[in-house]
C-alpha cells in the first residue's frame, strides 16, 4: 500500500537475481572444497567422488522417468502448502519485459550452472564421502539437512520451504545412490529448476490462499497431483533400485 506498484517487479528482479548468485557461490565453493580434499586423499579421488559416471540405458531411463513424476508431484506439493501458509515464496524478475531469447538463454544458464554445481558439490563430492562412513538412507539425509541453510539463506527459512526442499534434495541423492551418477540427477535438477521458474513460481503471486477462498476445486486438484504422481514417482524408484541392486553391490565407492 502507498507504494508505486510499477516498481516491484524490477527490484524483485534484482533481489532475485542477486540470491540466485548468493545460492551458486555456494555451490561452487562446495565443489571446489571437495575437489580439493579427494584430489590430496588418493589418485583418482576427484572422479571417484564426482561420480559423473555413464549410466545404462534402463536405469538411465527410468532415473529420468522417476525424477519427472517427482517433480509434477512436488509442483503440485509447493502450490498446496502456498496456499496453505504465508510464505515469502520466489521472487521472479517480470520476464514480459524482455525479449524471448534473452529469457530463454538466461534460465537455460541459471537452471545448468546451479544444477551441475549442485549436483557435482552435494550428491558426487559431499555424499559420496557420508556414504563411506554412513548408511544410505543416512547420507542421503545429511546432505539434505546440511544443503538446508544454503536455501534457507536465498528463500527464507519456514517450514514449508524447508519441507519442500528436503523432499527435493532427497529425492537427488536417492537418484545419484541408485545410479551411481550424478548425470541423471542434473538433467532432472535442470528440469525442475526450469519448470518452476517459467511456470510455477511466477504465478505464486496469483494464488489465493484457502483462508480467503476456501478449498476449491484446483486445491484439491493440486493435492490429488502431489499424492498420485508422488506415488507413480515411489514406484518408479523402486523399480530403479531393483535395476541396480547387482551393480551397487558389485560396486565399492
Amino acid at each position: 500500500m502507498g507504494r508505486d506498484a510499477s516498481r516491484e517487479p524490477q527490484n524483485d528482479s534484482r533481489d532475485s537475481l542477486g540470491r540466485s548468485r548468493n545460492g551458486s557461490g555456494l555451490m561452487v565453493d562446495m565443489v571446489v572444497f571437495r575437489w580439493q580434499v579427494a584430489a590430496r586423499e588418493h589418485p583418482g579421488g576427484r572422479r571417484r567422488y564426482l561420480r559423473a559416471r555413464r549410466v545404462s540405458e534402463q536405469p538411465f531411463i527410468w532415473a529420468l522417468l522417476a525424477g519427472a513424476l517427482s517433480i509434477v508431484a512436488l509442483a503440485g506439493l509447493w502450490i498446496v502448502m502456498f496456499r496453505m501458509v504465508r510464505i515469502p515464496g520466489n521472487t521472479v524478475p517480470d520476464f514480459s519485459k524482455y525479449p524471448v531469447v534473452t529469457v530463454v538463454v538466461s534460465l537455460a544458464m541459471a537452471s545448468l550452472v546451479s544444477s551441475v554445481a549442485e549436483e557435482a558439490g552435494f550428491r558426487g563430492y559431499f555424499q559420496v564421502a557420508l556414504e563411506s562412513g554412513f548408511s544410505a538412507p543416512a547420507a542421503i539425509l545429511i546432505q539434505a539437512l546440511l544443503i538446508a541453510p544454503a536455501h534457507g539463506l536465498t528463500q527464507g527459512f519456514v517450514w514449508p520451504t524447508v519441507v519442500f526442499y528436503l523432499l527435493v534434495d532427497a529425492m537427488l541423492g536417492t537418484s545419484a545412490y541408485l545410479t551411481r551418477s550424478i548425470v541423471p540427477g542434473v538433467i532432472v535438477h535442470n528440469a525442475g529448476l526450469l519448470t518452476f521458474f517459467s511456470l510455477i513460481w511466477p504465478e505464486d503471486r496469483h494464488r489465493v490462499p484457502i483462508w480467503e477462498s476456501g478449498a476449491d476445486q484446483r486445491f484439491w486438484i493440486h493435492i490429488a497431483q502431489a499424492v498420485v504422481f508422488g506415488g507413480f514417482a515411489i514406484g518408479a524408484y523402486m523399480r530403479l533400485a531393483r535395476l541396480t541392486y547387482s551393480s551397487r553391490k558389485a560396486t565399492v565407492d
